[in-house]
C-alpha cells in the first residue's frame, strides 16, 4: 500500500500560506462586491475573526458560503471575466477540468501547493480557496431523505472518489456504482441530474438552509433560513468581509455552543494533508 506523503509546515510557512489565502479572499470579495453578489465568510475564518481577529493560528485555508443563485452567477461571470486570465483561476468541473471536488475553487497560481488527493491531476496546483453553495432544505422526512440521497449520488459521481470513514456499506456501494458507470461523460450526466434533484426546492417553501456540497455528515447540518437573511460586516486580518447576519447561531449549530473555546493542544493541527508546497514558485 502506498503511504501518503505529508509535509509539516513551520510557523513561518503556515503564516505565509495564510496570507496567500487572504489575498484570494480579498480578490474574491472585491469581485463579488463590484457585482452585488452575496457571499458569507464561514467556518474557521469566521471563528478566527471572532476569537483572534485573524486566522486561527493552526488553520491553513479559507472558505466561504454563497446562496445557490449567487454561486452559479459567480461561476458564470468569473469564468467569462478577465480576472480568470491572471493570477487567480476558477476551477469547476467541466469536460476539460476535473478536481475531485464537489464545489468550485478559486486558485492562486502565484504559488505551488499540491494536495495528496489531487497529486495525479492535470490542474493548476496553486493555493486553493473553497467556495460552497448553500441550499434550501425541504420539510418532511421523506423529502429530506431523497435530498440526502441525491446529495450522495452527486458527490460520488462528481468527485469520482470512494468516500472514506463513512462505513463499509457506503464504501461498497460507491465502488459498485463507479465500477458500473466508468465513463466521464456518463458520470457527469448522473451528477448533473442529481444536482437538479437536490437543488429543486425554493427558499420560500423551506424553513432551513443546508450544505449540500460538503461531506456526508455535514450535508445533514441545517440552519434556520433567518440565519442567512442578511449580511453583516466582520473584521478579519485588518480587512472587512461579509458574514451571515445570524453567524452566532450558525457557529453554535455547526461547531457547538463552545465554538469560542480553543480545542485541546493535540487537536490544534493543520487539517489538510499536503504533498508539496512552494509558496515562491508559480504553479504550472
Amino acid at each position: 500500500m502506498n503511504k501518503k506523503k505529508i509535509i509539516n509546515l513551520s510557523e513561518t510557512q503556515l503564516r505565509a500560506l495564510q496570507l496567500k489565502e487572504l489575498d484570494i479572499l480579498k480578490h474574491f470579495r472585491d469581485f463579488c462586491d463590484s457585482r452585488d453578489i452575496t457571499y458569507y465568510v464561514c467556518g474557521g475564518c469566521l471563528i478566527g475573526s471572532l476569537r483572534y481577529g485573524k486566522f486561527i493560528p493552526w488553520d491553513d485555508d479559507a472558505d466561504v458560503f454563497m446562496p445557490r443563485e449567487d454561486y452559479e452567477r459567480f461561476i458564470k461571470e468569473y469564468l467569462n471575466s478577465e480576472d480568470n486570465k491572471g493570477r487567480f483561476v476558477l476551477l469547476n468541473e467541466t469536460d476539460d477540468t476535473f478536481t475531485r471536488n464537489s464545489f468550485a475553487t478559486l486558485v492562486d497560481t502565484s504559488a505551488t501547493l499540491i494536495k495528496n488527493y489531487q497529486k495525479d491531476l492535470d490542474i493548476p496546483h496553486g493555493v486553493a480557496f473553497d467556495i460552497f453553495p448553500v441550499d434550501p432544505r425541504p420539510s418532511g422526512k421523506l423529502k429530506k431523505y431523497f435530498q440526502f440521497f441525491w446529495c450522495i449520488i452527486y458527490s460520488l459521481f462528481r468527485a469520482q472518489t470512494i468516500p472514506e470513514k463513512h462505513g463499509g456499506l457506503m464504501t461498497l456501494g460507491s465502488k459498485a456504482l463507479l465500477g458500473i458507470f466508468r465513463g466521464f461523460k456518463t458520470r457527469k450526466k448522473i451528477w448533473k441530474f442529481a444536482e437538479r434533484k437536490m437543488t429543486k426546492y425554493k427558499l420560500e417553501d423551506c424553513d432551513y438552509i443546508c450544505e449540500l456540497c460538503a461531506g456526508p455528515r455535514i450535508m445533514k447540518n441545517e440552519y434556520p433560513k433567518e440565519v442567512f437573511k442578511d449580511t453583516v460586516e466582520i473584521e478579519f486580518e485588518g480587512e472587512k468581509f461579509k458574514a451571515m447576519s445570524g453567524y452566532k447561531e450558525y457557529l453554535a449549530l455547526a461547531f457547538g455552543e463552545d465554538y469560542m473555546t480553543p480545542p485541546p493542544k493535540e487537536e490544534q493541527v493543520i487539517s489538510h494533508d499536503l504533498a508539496f508546497l512552494d509558496l515562491d514558485t508559480p504553479c504550472k
